[in-house]
């Protein structure tokens, strides 16, 4: 795939993203953060290095992380690739540094998960393996891969702990969540620290309600990931076309010196 011009990477982001993608069961949860944890095979601090534009690489268009720290399963011993989209302006949003409970806010559009990542931005990614290659853990809105740009980003802070939790006895979490949660909540003047005891009593709760009568989800228009990527950018090589038809009919009008 070869790089957007300038006019065609405008046009993608002025363009509506893609309808919501994702088709969820009556009864479907989103994880728990907690449950996120323990449920990926790879949790992985990750920069966003590259994105595939290599002519007929790969069917879909694909991101690349190097690989920085393995929270949770064995660290890659190379950068990995994952299908996704680099972001095409410096203005794409970045994940709010303090937000724990939602997920990225592209969640609500394209495949009900983030599928575009600047340059350059550190992110810890939850990962599950399928058939031989890396994808987006969790399910639809989960928090699969968010913006930590600080080694103490209160999202890393709250994510070690939860591996520390997951690793016991399924008997003595809740008294551990509650401890540190209880140390946590008495450092009153620490507003971070109050962000992080939130977060472990959400988790004390229990699951998530059912997401459907939460909110209302539009028809599924996609059934993964990869067909969102797709669309976005068959949309912006459409862009592109159209930025070159207009250029060239442009230069027919005006008379050469």
């Amino acid at each position: 795939m070869r790089p957007l011009s300038m006019l065609a990477a405008v046009a993608l982001l002025a363009a509506p993203l893609p309808a919501l993608a994702c088709s969820v069961a009556p009864d479907y949860r989103v994880p728990t953060n907690l449950e996120l944890v323990e449920g990926a095979d790879l949790i992985l601090l990750g920069t966003v290095t590259a994105g595939d534009f290599e002519p007929d690489s790969t069917p879909e268009q694909m991101i690349a992380v190097e690989p920085f720290a393995a929270l949770k399963g064995a660290m890659p011993n190379a950068p990995i690739a994952l299908p996704a989209m680099i972001a095409a302006d410096a203005d794409i949003q970045l994940s709010n540094p303090y937000e724990l409970q939602e997920a990225h806010p592209q969640s609500l559009a394209g495949a009900c998960v983030r599928y575009v990542f600047p340059r350059g931005s550190r992110v810890l990614f939850f990962l599950d393996r399928q058939d031989g290659t890396w994808h987006a853990a969790g399910g639809p809105f989960s928090r699969w891969a968010e913006d930590v740009l600080t080694d103490d980003a209160p999202w890393l802070q709250a994510v070690r702990f939860y591996i520390e939790v997951a690793r016991l006895p399924e008997e003595d979490r809740a008294a551990a969540l509650t401890a540190r949660r209880d140390e946590l909540g008495a450092l009153g003047d620490d507003p971070v620290a109050q962000l992080i005891a939130a977060d472990i009593d959400r988790q004390l709760a229990g699951p998530n309600a059912p997401l459907k009568g939460s909110i209302e989800l539009p028809p599924a228009e996609h059934d993964t990931i990869e067909e969102a990527v797709e669309e976005a950018q068959a949309a912006a090589e459409a862009a592109d076309a159209a930025a070159d038809a207009a250029a060239k009919e442009a230069e027919a009008v005006i008379p050469n010196d």
